[in-house]
């Protein structure tokens, strides 16, 4: 079910047919920091494994999360952005608003994401640093997209 939300001349929308996958992989590919080199397969992959959010002025996508959640206990939140020209209008806050808002992700036990710079932002969505840091594992590769493992 496609959910939106309007703001002024700023909508946010689920309905993945309306992302601009050539926009988003620019981003995600040169210049976001977690994401460089990130195959274009790579990413259309994500999305349709993924709950996405869509920040659009008209026509033109601005912003872009995507969020991976089993819809009853979990949900990590991932690639959250948006475009230089459009940032400093509150768009970023607004769109984890939506995000936690989402109906079929209401009810989850535990929500998370990674960020180098933004905790201030996530922080007014509710998010702390991580409770129990000794529990958590993960397998990282950083350079899988330069390796061309995917």
């Amino acid at each position: 079910m496609t959910e939106e939300w309007h703001r002024g001349e700023f909508e946010i929308s689920t309905d993945p047919a309306r992302v601009d996958l050539p926009v988003v992989h620019a981003f995600l590919r040169t210049e976001a920091y977690w994401s460089p080199g990130v195959p274009m397969d790579v990413v259309r992959r994500s999305i349709g494994g993924s709950i996405v959010f869509g920040v659009y002025r008209g026509e033109e996508q601005v912003g872009f999360t995507r969020v991976v959640s089993d819809k009853a206990t979990f949900a990590w939140i991932c690639d959250v952005f948006v475009l230089d020209a459009y940032r400093g209008q509150g768009l970023g806050k607004w769109l984890m608003e939506c995000v936690v808002a989402h109906p079929e992700l209401q009810g989850l036990r535990r929500w998370m994401l990674a960020t180098r710079d933004a905790h201030g932002l996530y922080k007014q969505s509710g998010f702390t640093e991580l409770h129990d840091p000794a529990r958590l594992m993960e397998r990282w590769d950083p350079e899988i997209y330069r390796r061309g493992d995917t």
